[in-house]
């Protein structure tokens, strides 16, 4: 199951986002969806046809918002399944107001308001390749401890939402991530059953400004403004059933390609990433059971797997784009099966986008 929220692109400023979930086959046979079901028309046509489920199933009494507003109601991601499910029975007509053409629509981040957000570091070669560039060796706790930093929620951009450098800075790159949403409480979870705590993955690209983060690392107080001034999520939420036969016995993530691309402004597009979520040091279950320990994760935080191997231009800037970003460029992220997440780099604004 595929779940987005959009709204059409002509809508008013300040339209509500919609959740709908996608129509037609699985992430591995259609990975860009042509058409979603909005689950609101859905779940009030099946309560229409049957009025039995607002009485017996809080999913049909009440309205469906968001998908932040659906864990607030103690609802996980995969309870959404049944408005899907109903929907292709036989006495549902899906057509009309309730299925949207993703050509007419915009999609936003598949979370709106994460509570948290806890940024890893497990892909071994693009640890290794910041320490070759400081002339050192992986500390060897790397290899025992997921270690993440915390980062800042109030700036997640969702597709094709623009981005532009952080005031003072002239080093603008991409991290390409796998995302991971906790849909359900969880505290001291164990490594081998903390994945079950996991709603859905998405593409996330964790934006970095070199320069600033270059003056603040030797403080050894990890990133701040070299990070935190955006990160862009999407371009839908995958559920975990839809990658899980891509992953081996053992291992730590699915065997799934991780690409990235630069289109400038003139139209030239540079291959910069070549990478496999397979490639992780340590799996989800190992991220979230240090996450969780001695901590309480709420329904609706957000994990970052760390940058894959090649996933950014400070390992690959000289074989590949040969310069930061800049504005007019167009950023380009895959995850196999779990879509392309699009940003545009423009100039920063001359005032802030609150006013």
């Amino acid at each position: 199951m595929r779940i987005a929220h959009v709204r059409e692109r002509h809508a008013p400023a300040g339209a509500p986002w919609r959740l709908a979930a996608a129509l037609g086959g699985a992430a591995a046979t259609e990975p860009a969806p042509s058409r979603w079901l909005d689950l609101e028309v859905a779940r009030r046509r099946l309560v229409a046809r049957d009025e039995r489920r607002a009485h017996n199933n809080v999913l049909f009494r009440l309205p469906v918002l968001t998908l932040d507003d659906h864990l607030a109601r103690g609802l996980r991601v995969e309870a959404l399944g049944e408005l899907v499910e109903g929907a292709a029975s036989a006495d549902f007509d899906p057509e009309g107001d309730a299925v949207l053409d993703a050509a007419d629509l915009r999609f936003g981040p598949p979370i709106l308001r994460p509570p948290a957000f806890r940024d890893f570091y497990a892909f071994e070669q693009h640890v290794q390749s910041m320490w070759d560039r400081r002339g050192g060796e992986i500390p060897e706790p790397w290899y025992r401890i997921p270690v993440f930093y915390l980062s800042n929620t109030s700036e997640i951009r969702g597709p094709d939402e623009p981005v532009w450098a952080p005031r003072g800075s002239v080093e603008l790159d991409f991290e390409l991530e796998v995302g991971a949403l906790i849909d359900s409480p969880a505290v001291d979870l164990p490594e081998e059953s903390a994945e079950a705590a996991i709603g859905g993955y998405f593409v996330l690209n964790d934006w970095s400004a070199r320069d600033l983060q270059r003056d603040e690392m030797p403080v050894r107080m990890g990133p701040a403004k070299a990070k935190d001034f955006a990160t862009t999520i999407g371009p839908w939420l995958v559920t975990p059933d839809e990658v899980a036969d891509a992953r081996a016995p053992g291992a730590t993530g699915p065997e799934l390609a991780m690409r990235s691309t630069v289109r400038a402004a003139d139209g030239t597009e540079t291959a910069i990433s070549a990478g496999t979520w397979a490639a992780a040091h340590f799996s989800f279950g190992q991220m979230l059971a240090r996450a969780s320990a001695d901590v309480h994760l709420r329904a609706g935080e957000i994990v970052g797997s760390g940058t894959v191997g090649t996933g950014c231009l400070l390992e690959v800037r000289d074989a590949t784009l040969g310069r930061w970003l800049l504005p007019g460029d167009e950023v380009a992220l895959t995850i196999e099966r779990l879509g392309t997440l699009r940003a545009p780099v423009i100039a920063r604004p001359d005032v802030s986008r609150h006013g």
